[in-house]
């Protein structure tokens, strides 16, 4: 599968052509598409852990991205921890948001949107009596999550509600967050 890039100046930091033809090119073998994400994970101490993501599979071969990225997790001091990184509630969080806003980028461009400036505040409200064991019929993970943007653009307030709507749409971790995955955990 090969895709090209323009040699315009790119509207918004998007190369839409390169984009749309891997679309194209994905539509015209499926097997292409079927992409596996991978993330490993090594604990250091107490809460905190360290994830790396480095390769992956997908359009029909293994990958790599050109480095490696390490992100640390831990719990607040709250929570007799040492607070060596967020939380991984808050990581999920990060990625909405990363997802979102991307998203909201490509679609601009796609449309032909100048985007000045796109901030997102996202929270998500979770009663810990669940993750506790205080009380088991709270359920463990967030119970309401809401995510507000302020976008400037060279747009009507319509068209940029569009775009949001249009991400949310295609989202992928809107879609993990909201639709049943099936997740299998086992020991080696």
């Amino acid at each position: 599968m090969n895709t090209t890039t323009t040699q315009e100046p790119l509207l918004n930091g998007v190369d839409v052509d390169a984009v749309l033809e891997a679309r194209k090119a994905m539509a015209g073998m499926p097997a292409a598409a079927k992409f596996q994400w991978r993330a490993t994970s090594e604990w250091v101490n107490g809460i905190h852990t360290r994830s790396t993501i480095h390769d992956y599979f997908g359009a029909g071969e293994e990958q790599s991205h050109h480095q490696s990225f390490t992100y640390d997790t831990d719990h607040p001091e709250l929570f007799a921890a040492e607070d060596h990184g967020p939380a991984p509630v808050e990581m999920v969080l990060v990625g909405l948001a990363g997802c979102l806003t991307g998203g909201i980028a490509a679609v601009a461009t796609n449309r032909g949107i100048t985007l000045r400036s796109v901030k997102a505040v996202i929270t998500g409200d979770m009663d810990l009596q669940g993750v506790l064991g205080i009380d088991p019929d709270v359920r463990n993970g967030f119970s309401d999550v809401h995510v507000r943007y302020e976008i400037d653009a060279d747009a009507s307030r319509t068209d940029i509600e569009g775009l949001v709507a249009q991400s949310q749409k295609r989202s992928a971790v809107f879609d993990i967050m909201t639709n049943p995955t099936n997740v299998v955990v086992d020991v080696a």
